[in-house]
């Protein structure tokens, strides 16, 4: 490869890291300008046909309207619950638990955000967990950034076990189904002794950067609660995936992490003194001026305030199980785009199926079930569109130029598509320590793609190949390789537009990705460590 194909390979890398961690432009900015270079240097080096290249930008801008859609209905149910005064109450009932910002940082974004993975994936997590920190009192960029860090472990097991059963299962059409569960096995007992230490990290950060009063101190005063709180998802998600497989790891370790969790916090077990508590103001509801003032009625009890969350959990755990007719029913309707401008490639949409519709129906429904009125959807409805044009044109100028730089194997220069060009470039040089880099590879499919499921499909089959170059067990690399898809989630340029434009940040992608960057190194080198103590 010659170093102007490596540049060419290397842009959607760079593109990012100088553009926006650097020179700090925003998403809006930058990435309209990654992708003009990217299209450049696809058509005059890697000599990509037009045909090709105008194939996959369509295909990306679908990709990129879906992913909004999805932003979209976030925005909006959050939104819906502002007006109607759920928020508020959501708030109060949190003091009953805890009143300390540390303890609803762990419930909120590790367990609630590992149920969401677990139930619906792709994003779906940092779009409901962030701006709901934000309505708790964290600033947004601690709710983003802490949002992404949690928004991580639960991903080998999300959508209902897809990076299981489609990334890696595809990947590598001849593992059996008991490997994948082996693959899947190692990969959980990597995440107990390493991603049950995400919560710890995330207490510190919190405490130390994003406090009204910054201190290292009271991070690691709660790291015991903390370190508890990550067991209590990653146990459970082990012994899940051990007797039932793939599908439910991440959905019922979360639920026994949520009980176990809430009830060590209401008693006050392996607490420190509170840090910067919530105080719990005995706040009401004014009818007339849609406020909460001190002397009228809550509008509604706890129960009626979370109940839109409950719904939008439920449908989107129905919706991914494969044996019940609401997957099928919401999947009876596919717009489908075949052979775009006469290539190979295809997309398809099924919106009914989309987590973006089911939090638009839930929207909908709480306006009805907290007795909400049209004006509180037409001022939710406006907000939210408001927000969501930035992200637009950062999104429909990202995903197209990952598609070209996906869909890249098809050429007049006889490369192989740039991602198989980066890493069999790294095979050659690095394959004596593929421990240590089988991890990275998963990240930087999930950085690129973003989804970990399309990094496993990805590269499966290249990491096996290297596993046996290097001799190394296939289910130990094709474990790290589903880790390090994990960690790459925390600095995905497409997590990031999406949780970023739903709390309103907008412009300082640059800055999410400098704070989640070294969580997710953490997360790849120590999954590597471990592996080469523990199971080489």
């Amino acid at each position: 490869m010659t170093s102007l194909q490596l540049l060419t390979a290397l842009m959607p890398l760079l593109s990012v890291f100088v553009l926006l961690v650097l020179l700090r432009l925003p998403a809006r900015q930058a990435m309209p300008l990654s992708l003009l270079c990217s299209v450049l240097l696809a058509w005059l080096v890697w000599q990509m046909p037009i045909q090709q290249m105008a194939a996959a930008l369509a295909e990306g801008l679908v990709i990129a309207l879906t992913i909004v859609w999805i932003v979209f209905g976030a925005i909006l149910l959050l939104k819906v619950l502002q007006q109607t005064g759920a928020i508020d109450v959501i708030k109060q009932g949190f003091s009953q638990v805890s009143t300390d910002k540390r303890v609803q940082l762990i419930i909120i974004a590790w367990l609630f955000g590992s149920f969401l993975e677990g139930a619906a994936g792709f994003g779906t997590p940092a779009a409901i967990a962030a701006p709901l920190l934000v309505a708790l009192g964290f600033s947004p960029m601690a709710a983003v950034v802490l949002a992404l860090i949690a928004d991580s472990c639960a991903v080998s097991f999300g959508a209902v076990g897809t990076p299981v059963l489609v990334g890696l299962a595809q990947g590598v059409p001849e593992l059996s189904s008991s490997e994948l569960q082996q693959i899947a096995l190692r990969a959980i007992s990597i995440d107990i002794m390493v991603a049950s230490m995400l919560p710890v990290i995330m207490s510190v950060l919190y405490c130390r950067f994003f406090a009204s009063k910054p201190s290292w101190q009271a991070g690691f005063a709660i790291a015991p609660f903390a370190l508890v709180s990550g067991l209590a998802f990653t146990v459970p998600a082990y012994m899940v995936a051990l007797l039932l497989g793939p599908e439910f790891p991440s959905v019922l370790g979360a639920l026994t992490g949520l009980l176990i969790v809430c009830s060590l916090a209401k008693r006050g077990i392996l607490l420190p003194a509170a840090f910067e508590p919530v105080t719990a103001a005995t706040m009401q509801y004014s009818s007339q001026s849609g406020q909460y003032s001190q002397s009228e009625p809550q509008p509604f009890g706890l129960l009626r305030a979370w109940l839109p969350y409950l719904i939008v959990a439920l449908l989107l755990v129905l919706s991914r199980i494969p044996e019940l007719p609401f997957k099928a029913l919401l999947q009876s309707v596919s717009i489908v785009w075949a052979d775009i401008f006469g290539s190979a490639i295809s997309v398809s949409v099924m919106p009914l199926y989309l987590p973006g519709s089911l939090f638009v129906l839930t929207a909908l429904l709480a306006l009805f079930i907290q007795r909400g009125s049209v004006k509180h959807l037409r001022v939710a409805l406006h907000q939210s569109s408001s927000m969501l044009w930035p992200s637009l044109v950062a999104l429909c100028a990202a995903v197209p130029m990952v598609r070209i730089f996906l869909q890249s194997g098809v050429n007049n220069a006889g490369l192989e598509a740039m991602p198989m060009a980066l890493a069999e470039l790294a095979a050659t040089r690095l394959s004596d320590i593929w421990l240590l880099m089988a991890p990275l590879v998963g990240a930087l499919g999930s950085f690129i793609a973003g989804s970990a499921t399309f990094s496993n499909l990805m590269f499966a089959s290249f990491q096996q190949a290297m596993a046996e170059d290097a001799g190394l067990s296939n289910q130990l690399v094709l474990a790290l390789q589903m880790l390090g898809a994990n960690a790459g989630n925390m600095i995905c340029v497409v997590n990031v537009v999406a949780a970023a434009s739903v709390v309103g940040l907008n412009g300082r992608e640059g800055e999410i990705i400098r704070y989640t960057l070294l969580p997710m190194l953490y997360y790849c080198l120590t999954a590597s460590l471990v592996a080469w103590l523990f199971f080489a």
